[in-house]
């Protein structure tokens, strides 16, 4: 009923104002107009919202719908005038749906980088897991994309709102799934994305410097403590010994009860790597796992499927996880032999093996340093060539970060758009430009297919080419809309494909 709702708000502190008429049954909740069906409940919510939307929405049968301002069009439905919407969406999306968390065992994933890939090794571990004893996958909702047991679906957020998480945590309930991985961002957490879920277990990777901007997080502290807050709604933590400011992750965590430390080579952890052996990217080594509460010492030859050694410190994190969960080994180096990430060091070879085009996800320092000293280190004897760009209107830091990596690592790079959004791109791509260095030579393409075709087409057989900040993202933002493009994965292939043949 629309008065459950009012309730839970109300005791929460965050209502104005209560407009209900007949007290409607409520169908569903959304923020979008376009999701609306009979008898929704429509927030309104955005500081670019218009009343148009909020006509639209009751156009398409919505009763009621919830505000910070009340709004003319509306007055006919039933009304909540809210202090905060931002703070209202989790209440609002807990009584419609109940406590999931409660139902579904959550699993929350923050760091600077390698929450993906982190995510899709823990994926295909519990995948092998379940589907052997329960017959069901684990459900995900990551940067790349969303299962929940109903839908598979291309990500756009690297955490989704929260009405959207509660609708997949719904499905992953009603489909019998016990696990949910995911992916939570620095931005959910300060703005309240993900208030309101508790976390069987929040694993915290590493912290760098990044989304530092008037649109983001205004300085490294107001990041990093918004990363901290995954503590204070989780039932255990498993944290990186390796990370930058580990005394203050330690500290954080421990107000979760249960801390297992994980390293990529520090035998002072719970579960860390050891015998680590590279051969031009084929990964192999040990995990030992010890005094992880629950779980028998052991210690597990793990062959990794994913490409290059830069990926042990993301298998470290998703054994310990793992072992935390306390799924047998077994499934560990199974799902770990065939765990690949879509989009993250994706390796396309030309049919006679001279020409080898990389494609990932990088997309700020910490991923950029990782991604480069990992391929000079894995191919010595290539030279380096790099497409990227750096977003428009955000994390303008990055600029002078990748410039500066980019520069140390590349023989050349191509600059070229990597959802500009409203800012030029020829002037963002001379920006990053400027901290190159002298011994990096560039281009400017803003078309971005194009400027991976060149790449690869000026490549010689000394030459490796990477492609990052995409990967398999479809879609630019340019001004305030997304235009769908071809992927850097399928162009790459293509392109490779190509230079073999001539």
């Amino acid at each position: 009923k629309f008065s459950d709702c009012a309730s839970a708000l109300n005791e929460a502190g965050l209502v104005k104002k209560t407009d209900i008429k007949a007290d409607c049954s409520i169908q569903g909740i959304t923020y979008n107009s376009r999701e609306v069906a009979e008898g929704f409940l429509f927030v309104c919510k955005g500081a670019h919202f218009k009343e148009t939307y909020l006509t639209d929405a009751i156009s398409r049968g919505a009763a009621a719908y919830v505000s910070e301002t009340e709004y003319e069009a509306g007055r006919d439905i039933e009304a909540i005038i809210v202090k905060d919407i931002r703070a209202a969406m989790p209440v609002i999306a807990k009584a419609f749906y109940g406590d999931l968390s409660a139902e579904i065992k959550m699993i929350g994933i923050t760091g600077t980088k390698g929450k993906s890939t982190t995510a899709y090794f823990l994926r295909a571990i519990l995948d092998d897991y379940l589907t052997d004893t329960k017959g069901v996958k684990s459900a995900i909702c990551s940067g790349i994309d969303n299962y929940d047991g109903v839908n598979l679906e291309e990500a756009h957020l690297t955490t989704p709102e929260i009405m959207e998480l509660y609708h997949h945590m719904n499905n992953a309930v009603n489909s019998g799934i016990p696990f949910m991985e995911m992916e939570v961002s620095s931005q959910a957490l300060k703005y309240d994305r993900v208030a309101g879920v508790q976390y069987e277990l929040a694993c915290f990777l590493n912290i760098g410097t990044d989304h530092i901007s008037d649109m983001e997080h205004k300085d490294f502290e107001d990041y990093f403590g918004s990363k901290l807050l995954i503590f204070d709604q989780a039932n255990s933590a498993c944290i990186n010994m390796d990370s930058e400011e580990f005394e203050r992750i330690e500290q954080a965590a421990t107000k979760t009860g249960r801390v297992v430390r994980f390293s990529e080579k520090n035998a002072a952890a719970n579960v860390y790597a050891e015998n680590i052996v590279s051969d031009r990217g084929k990964v192999e080594f040990d995990a030992v796992i010890r005094d992880v509460p629950g779980y028998e010492d052991d210690r597990l030859h793990i062959d990794l499927a994913a490409f290059g050694v830069i990926n042990v410190r993301n298998a470290v994190a998703a054994v310990a996880m793992a072992a935390m969960l306390g799924v047998p080994g077994r499934y560990i180096v199974s799902g770990l032999g065939r765990a690949l990430t879509p989009g993250r060091m994706e390796v396309y070879r030309s049919a006679d093996g001279k020409y080898i085009g990389i494609v990932d996800y990088a997309h700020n320092k910490l991923s950029y340093e990782a991604l480069l000293s990992a391929i000079s280190g894995e191919f010595p004897d290539r030279n380096i060539v790099m497409v990227f760009g750096s977003t428009g209107g955000k994390a303008i830091n990055r600029r002078e970060e990748l410039g500066s990596i980019a520069g140390k690592y590349c023989s050349h790079v191509v600059l070229t758009e990597d959802d500009g959004g409203e800012e030029d791109i020829p002037s963002i791509c001379r920006e990053i430009a400027g901290y190159l260095g002298d011994e990096c030579s560039y281009e400017i393409i803003p078309d971005r297919p194009e400027a991976i075709r060149h790449a690869v087409e000026q490549a010689d057989e000394k030459s490796i080419v990477i492609a990052a900040g995409k990967a398999r993202e479809h879609y630019q933002k340019r001004g305030d809309h997304f235009i769908e493009i071809e992927a850097d994965v399928d162009v790459m292939r293509k392109a490779i494909a190509l230079k073999g043949e001539k």
